[in-house]
């Protein structure tokens, strides 16, 4: 373990893997308490499509995943209030329509671009200081937005109605939230890949669900999961050679599907 840490590659996909799990997992919760989990997917496949739209023209990749991610947040929520609609309607559409522009991009490339296909499918162990350093600043910016509206995100999971009444902004809440979401998928990009980043942000707060009494606790397992995945995932992709966004997902499913044969002993999810 002390041999692997003395490479640098390593070193950078340790730290990484620790915070893209702790990201992803904790506002993972949120999502699936919320039932907006398929977000995730459309922001995956939208950043995905700047990335490959950045190696088109010459643009900073990272750049473009973060322009293309939030703009999906924001069309699809000004389509779902002015469309008087569902959220997952004009996710589903967009969804499909950024996906489409991918492929249109990558049919438009020179020659076959192996750099595109690690933001597809994912690759740790390639993460770079300057890829570092972004995903180490917007991480503790997310958790930071976390923890000082964590009562405001903790009353809208639970009940939104409630939350208006109470003088809470819930939708400007509810828009932010979607924002942090998106941010975080975008940094898990690279990692993970626009596949199965969706999964990180879902499985492991999914997982913790089944043990969990109380939100605090369904995070807390929701980080463990996440970190653990990552960490271990990481390890196994170096020693196997294995696909490291893969294997990180795997051993997830893993976890859930434990958690769901073999669930702790719970009456329900309580608010504190």
């Amino acid at each position: 373990m002390l041999e692997l840490l003395s490479y640098g590659f390593m070193q950078r996909a340790f730290i990484a893997s620790l915070l893209i799990g702790l990201v992803c997992s904790t506002i993972g919760v949120f999502a699936v308490l919320r039932g907006i989990t398929f977000i995730g997917a459309g922001t995956a496949h939208a950043a995905f499509a700047g990335v490959t739209l950045a190696f088109l023209t010459g643009l900073p990749p990272f750049l473009m995943a973060v322009i293309s991610g939030l703009s999906m947040v924001w069309v699809t929520t000004y389509v779902q209030e002015k469309g008087k609609m569902k959220p997952d309607v004009p996710i589903g559409v967009f969804y499909t329509f950024t996906m489409a522009l991918a492929i249109f991009f990558i049919g438009l490339m020179q020659g076959y671009r192996p750099e595109v296909f690690a933001y597809l499918f994912g690759s740790i162990l390639s993460v770079t200081q300057s890829d570092l350093i972004v995903i180490l600043v917007l991480s503790l910016a997310i958790l930071l937005v976390l923890a000082l509206f964590f009562k405001e995100f903790h009353f809208i999971s639970f009940d939104q109605e409630m939350a208006e009444a109470s003088g809470i902004p819930a939708k400007k809440l509810s828009f932010l939230l979607l924002n942090l979401i998106a941010l975080a998928v975008v940094i898990a990009l690279k990692a993970v890949g626009a596949i199965l980043v969706f999964a990180l942000l879902v499985i492991p707060a999914a997982a913790a669900q089944q043990w969990a009494h109380n939100m605090r606790s369904m995070m807390i397992y929701s980080a463990l999961i996440g970190v653990g995945a990552s960490w271990t995932g990481v390890l196994l992709s170096y020693w196997f050679d294995v696909p490291s966004g893969a294997t990180i997902v795997l051993l997830a499913s893993a976890v859930f599907l434990f958690s769901v044969l073999f669930p702790g002993k719970r009456q329900g999810l309580r608010r504190f």
